[in-house]
């Protein structure tokens, strides 16, 4: 697979605002599904069992068996790759645009 495939299943995954939330859900302790299928009653079991699926085939999740339970894992590190890929460059080019505009204008209001 691809780079460009596999941030394409990334970003197919944080599409989902119930895929955020689980993973929200995640980020201070992995939980199992039946915890994490309380979490949100206003879905089904299957549905979300649908969107962890969508979540580990991107690599979001990883998914660990204990005897009948399933543990999930947040994997925060295909996020980490987005920031470092595209935020963090676009962000840091965004602010020297920033300075250097306040700098151009700190000027021409002195003369």
């Amino acid at each position: 697979m691809s780079i460009h495939e596999e941030y394409d299943k990334i970003f197919k995954a944080l599409a989902s605002h119930v895929r955020r939330q689980i993973l929200d859900t995640l980020k201070d302790q992995p939980l199992t599904t039946g915890t994490l299928c309380g979490n949100f009653m206003h879905l089904d079991r299957c549905t979300v069992m649908q969107h962890l699926k969508v979540l580990e085939d991107a690599g979001l999740i990883i998914a660990e068996r204990r005897g009948r339970e399933r543990w999930n894992h947040l994997n925060a590190m295909p996020i980490q790759d987005i920031h470092d890929r595209w935020i963090g460059p676009h962000a840091a080019a965004a602010t020297a645009k920033l300075a250097r505009f306040k700098r151009s204008a700190e000027t021409r209001s002195e003369g």
